[in-house]
């Protein structure tokens, strides 16, 4: 059970009695008459084959709430294209899927290149930001969230809880960040979270000095969770990245764009289980070892736009500070595991904090190299003043695959 306990700058709403789902979705369907609501499902193709997306699409089937679900889909050819338009067929609401491996959705993609506006890197962030484009461009949604599609654990309250926020006429929230408790199977897990955000925050603000920034960050729980919601209006200014900083970088953009009074995070599942990457302490260019460096870099950079400036020193220094703090946690999290009967393994713990100090080096001298390097997809308000037609391209392109293939 959670304690009304507001910490940090930031709102956060708590799960304090367990309200049955059904309430909740019978306010949210009031609400969807003056505030229609959409799903973004960011999804590789495999996920189709996987456990969990088959049972969070039978999950969704039972939201009453939903006037739109935009499906964009990753690493798929035709045929699989085909297969996941009757995958998702299912599905009762007014929904649709972005082929992003389509030659319509490519050449579009290749039009905006040649302006210099196409995203950088293939991945999650590209994926959201198309979709986030075709929310813009259908206009049937005012209230929008998003969640990944390898919950394990998934139940539609997660979803009734990410969304209400930004949903209740009565609130004057622009966005909802989601968290939860990363414990599943006896295991304590969230090893990014834990052991290189948090104590990298705080070793951050150590070395560089009180900011509010850093404090904005330090005040959400799960500054990595996947799952956000916003008011449809936050689409056309926010600039994402498209590497894995995703999550860092949007809760960044809110800072700069809105208030703190204007954003919150919600607690909204009990457990959290997902497909887990491994360590890769030997590639730097997959798993958790290349996530933890455009991390950091997302950071850095953030910081880098305020004013702070960095050298090599800077960075031996925060390597060693957050070293320092990172080992206490460890033993924090032990004793908190060791009190609640959980298994956390110390050896592996510290494996990782190892690698993610290493990284932390890597990721300065990367920033110090490439100092005008900038990862991030441009805004929807600056695409469409270079191409006024955008969003109709985009809609047209997704809707004559839908027509084209969906009856073959």
């Amino acid at each position: 059970m959670a304690d009304f306990y507001q910490n940090g700058i930031v709102t956060t709403l708590h799960n304090l009695s367990d309200r049955p789902i059904e309430e909740l979705e019978q306010e949210l369907l009031k609400f969807s008459k003056s505030r229609p609501m959409a799903l973004i499902l960011p999804s590789l193709f495999s996920e189709l084959e996987g456990k969990a997306l088959p049972h969070i699409i039978e999950q969704i089937c039972d939201v009453p709430y939903l006037s739109q679900i935009v499906i964009g889909l990753d690493r798929a050819d035709l045929e699989q294209y085909k297969h996941a338009l009757k995958f998702f067929s299912k599905l009762p609401q007014d929904h649709c899927i972005l082929w992003n491996d389509g030659p319509r959705l490519k050449a579009l993609d290749a039009k905006l290149d040649e302006l210099g506006l196409a995203p950088k890197e293939l991945g999650k962030g590209r994926n959201v930001w198309y979709c986030m484009g075709y929310i813009l461009a259908t206009g049937k949604a005012e209230s929008v969230a998003l969640h990944d599609c390898d919950i394990l654990t998934y139940d539609r309250s997660l979803l009734a809880r990410l969304i209400y926020p930004v949903a209740n006429p009565q609130f004057n929230y622009e966005f909802c960040k989601g968290y939860y408790a990363r414990v599943a199977h006896g295991k304590v897990n969230g090893r990014v979270s834990r052991l290189l955000v948090t104590p990298l925050i705080r070793a951050l603000t150590k070395v560089v000095g009180h900011n509010q920034y850093l404090s904005y960050m330090d005040s959400f729980r799960y500054p990595l969770a996947g799952e956000f919601s916003f008011r449809r209006d936050v689409l056309n200014d926010i600039r994402i990245p498209s590497d894995w900083g995703l999550e860092i970088g949007v809760l960044s953009e809110m800072q700069r764009n809105y208030s703190n009074n204007r954003l919150c995070q919600a607690d909204i599942a009990k457990t959290y289980d997902h497909k887990h990457q491994d360590l890769s302490a030997d590639n730097d260019q997959g798993g958790l070892s290349k996530m933890s460096i455009d991390i950091t870099k997302a950071l850095i950079r953030k910081l880098a736009t305020q004013g702070q400036t960095f050298s090599n020193e800077t960075f031996r220094s925060l390597k060693a500070t957050y070293y320092r703090i990172a080992l206490d946690f460890i033993e924090t999290y032990n004793n908190d595991a060791i009190m609640n009967g959980l298994t956390l393994d110390i050896h592996n713990e510290e494996r990782a904090v190892e690698l993610f100090a290493s990284n932390i080096m890597k990721a300065g001298e990367s920033f110090l190299e490439n100092p005008m390097d900038t990862p991030f997809i441009p805004s929807w308000n600056r695409v469409v003043s270079a191409m006024p037609d955008v969003l109709e391209q985009l809609k047209d392109a997704v809707e004559q695959d839908f027509l084209e293939f969906n009856a073959s």
